[in-house]
């Protein structure tokens, strides 16, 4: 009898710590539905348990086969917030910056050569604005084009980029 129950645990009894494996294990379920940081996937390894020496040394295996990269995921984010929900570069450094990418990596993103994926700030705030319009025209009131500035500039788009791109879209409507 004893036997038979010396691979269980008792009830409420926590499980024990994930070996090295098992943390590899773990940290690969949780990138297989979306890139991760690397301070996220650390903070998974640290809420199932792993020794600390178990996550640091899971964190380089992640980093060598290239599943972890922070310079990756920030391009990553920054590409599906341009596709389904555009924001300026203030909201998007915020955004990193709570994911605790490091302040490197947004310089380095910042002084790139922008892509053909990534948009410019005004792309991106035209966007914004054609996402919350649906096909409707701006409107003629100042009022309520001064609450359209302040939705984008609430988008993290900085004032200057937002009327420029409310005086083009009026220009051109």
């Amino acid at each position: 009898m004893s036997g038979a129950r010396a691979g269980r645990r008792a009830a409420g009894e926590p499980p024990p710590p994930p070996d090295a494996e098992q943390a590899f294990e773990i940290a690969g379920r949780f990138l297989g539905t979306r890139p991760r940081s690397r301070w996220e996937v650390e903070q998974r390894l640290r809420r199932a348990g792993a020794a600390e020496t178990v996550v640091r040394t899971t964190l380089k295996r992640l980093a060598r086969n290239g599943l972890v990269d922070d310079v990756a995921f920030a391009r990553w984010w920054i590409e599906q917030r341009d596709r389904h929900a555009p924001r300026g570069r203030m909201a998007l450094e915020s955004e990193l910056r709570a994911k605790r990418v490091p302040a490197a990596v947004l310089e380095t993103l910042g002084t790139e050569t922008a892509g053909e994926a990534t948009l410019t700030e005004a792309e991106r705030a035209e966007a914004a604005l054609e996402r919350h319009l649906r096909g409707r025209p701006l409107p003629d009131d100042p009022r309520a084009m001064q609450r359209l500035g302040m939705f984008l500039v609430r988008r993290g788009f900085d004032p200057a980029t937002a009327r420029a791109v409310l005086r083009r879209r009026g220009a051109d409507g």
